[in-house]
């Protein structure tokens, strides 16, 4: 079977999900204006205590992109976005789209030294953040990477002590000498209070980039994925018809996935404002703290990653807790271990889901059904108007349902490119179709699923083993909190399996015992060779964990690069 003959997950969508939609051709602000015609009065935003309707929240947007304009911001011009999910975010993201400018997403956790790369790579002319990150910025401005710095006061969206939301994060950081730059430093405030709204900007949504979405950086350095108004606008859409019974103007929607990433971008943020949703907004994941906004405000739709829904099993293994609200989750951003969904769904009596995307794609390509066929381990179907194939990645011809080659998809949500880089956008973008990098194969039914990374698996002795095989049957042992699996360097094999475990609280557990487990669900080459026991796994702010953290830490007992452990 191939892509150009029947397309076999049709026949497994809800009825209510249409095979094609209609894009309106606007610009990307339509997702947000649309959720203010449709809730009007309605909370549109719940930060700890601080409330904001829809109108005000439009009112102030509007203001600001006025603001923007008069400072000297035209189309096309970078604004850099350095903040958590705060108030902020939604008014400035929506505020450069208006006036045809490109949001440049940026991670708070960033270094000034990553950040000024991303900046100059970027070409960024303004920069918004909070008070508290402005210090990030001190170098950029003696260098000129921006011109003006927009700074907004946390205290002013906060109605207790900055320090209760970020305990760690605010003790001993340095503040901006403001005085040192002047006029090159803005407050946020007085934006919102310019009176009158934006000058009208013409937008081709098919052509004009409204972000830089920058990658993960996992293969070397970071590339912005350019999406264009049309990529975020079908994305949003093809969401929604997705969640076909979700109520306009009526759900709760928890925002803990960060809006710098694509993910918390369109599968949160734009979902939520096309739909009317409340916006229940958490700067940073901590476990007590979203178990408790939950049952607050009675959330109803909780898209999420595997290592949050891991965090709340745990958690209410211990504690009562009523997650009653929750009707809907989509998990993405790292495989969804078939134990975690269960353990939820028992939890919370909601239905969790298993989706796939990547910034290239806006992000998402396949969901399970929410109200339909779904399958444990797989990342479901293709959304409306999205082909996709597995093909082999040498000869790049499709495999036979059931085998393992490259995923490559192709749809309206698909980048435009890289930003400045015509090598790499040649390479993930070939004859109309975008190469993911993952390995993944295809059932009779249309149902895909993914396997590995292609740079993350491992070779043992000739044989091909991928990660999240073995990690999976780590995640079925009762005593297993989280796991993860890289390959470490073999003098003989080249390469062998070694397993980082962390315990659940007040367990007792050995690396003999781990093998044994495994050995019975796992055929022999793929065994770990070794465990390590840790307290925690490195992840990203997003909460997908870092295996390339892993290698680095194998890297820096003696193997200078990765090369120098593939020679053994």
């Amino acid at each position: 079977m191939t892509w150009q003959g029947e397309r076999p997950w049709l026949r497994f969508y809800p009825d209510q999900v249409p095979h094609h939609l209609e894009y309106p051709q606007v610009n990307a602000f339509y997702i947000f204006e649309r959720g203010v015609e449709i809730a009007g009065e309605r909370e549109a935003l719940l930060f700890f205590g601080k409330k904001t309707t829809y109108r005000e929240l439009h009112r102030c947007t509007l203001s600001l992109a006025g603001s923007l304009q008069a400072m000297g911001l035209r189309k096309g011009d970078r604004v850099a976005l350095l903040l958590p999910n705060c108030p902020v975010f939604p008014m400035a993201f929506y505020a450069i789209l208006k006036i045809g400018g490109v949001v440049v997403q940026l991670n708070p956790m960033y270094t000034s030294r990553e950040l000024n790369a991303l900046l100059q790579d970027a070409r960024v002319k303004v920069a918004i953040t909070l008070d508290f990150l402005a210090f990030k910025f001190e170098e950029a401005l003696n260098q000129g990477l921006v011109e003006r710095l927009i700074v907004a006061k946390m205290k002013n969206l906060l109605p207790f002590p900055l320090s209760l939301l970020f305990p760690l994060k605010m003790k001993g950081k340095p503040k901006l000498d403001r005085a040192q730059f002047g006029s090159k430093i803005v407050d946020f405030e007085p934006l919102l209070r310019g009176g009158g709204g934006p000058e009208p900007v013409e937008v081709d949504p098919q052509k004009d980039v409204a972000v830089f979405q920058y990658t993960g950086g996992t293969t070397g350095l970071a590339k912005a994925a350019m999406l264009t108004h049309a990529n975020l606008i079908a994305n949003t859409l093809q969401i929604r018809a997705w969640c076909h019974e979700a109520k306009e103007g009526g759900e709760v929607l928890m925002c803990v996935l960060p809006f710098f990433h694509v993910y918390g971008m369109t599968a949160v943020m734009g979902l939520g404002f096309y739909i009317g949703a409340t916006l229940v907004l958490v700067p940073r994941f901590e476990v007590k703290e979203v178990v408790r906004l939950i049952r607050k405000h009675r959330v109803t739709m909780f898209p999420g990653v595997p290592t949050i829904y891991v965090a709340i099993n745990g958690f209410a293994s211990h504690h009562r807790v009523d997650l009653s609200s929750v009707e809907v989750c989509i998990s993405g951003g790292a495989p969804l271990p078939i134990e975690v969904a269960q353990e939820f769904e028992r939890i919370t009596g909601g239905r969790v889901v298993e989706g796939y995307g990547l910034s290239e794609a806006s992000p998402v390509t396949h969901v399970n059904p929410i109200w339909g066929k779904r399958k444990f381990g797989s990342i479901g179907l293709p959304v409306p108007d999205t082909l996709a194939r597995v093909v082999n990645p040498d000869t790049g011809e499709d495999v036979p349902p059931g085998e393992v080659g490259e995923l490559v998809v192709s749809g309206p949500q698909v980048m435009k490119g890289y930003w400045n880089r015509l090598d790499e956008t040649f390479m993930a973008l070939r004859d109309g179709w975008l190469h993911t990098g993952d390995m993944a194969r295809m059932d009779e039914e249309g149902y895909f699923y993914i396997v590995d990374r292609k740079k993350d698996m491992i070779i043992s002795g000739g044989y091909n083993i991928y990660p999240r095989e073995v990690e999976e049957v780590l995640y079925e042992h009762p005593k297993i909190l989280e796991a993860a699996v890289i390959g470490v360097p073999h003098g003989y094999k080249g390469e062998v399996v070694k397993a980082y475990v962390v315990k659940r609280e007040g367990v007792t557990l050995t690396e003999q015992e781990v093998v044994s487990f495994c050995s019975e669900r796992l055929a022999p080459y793929k065994l770990p060779k070794e465990v390590e026991f840790v307290e925690d796994l490195p992840k990203s702010m997003v909460g997908k964990v870092l295996r390339r953290a892993l290698k680095e830490r194998e890297f820096s007992k003696g193997w200078a690069s990765e090369e120098g452990i593939k020679k053994g």
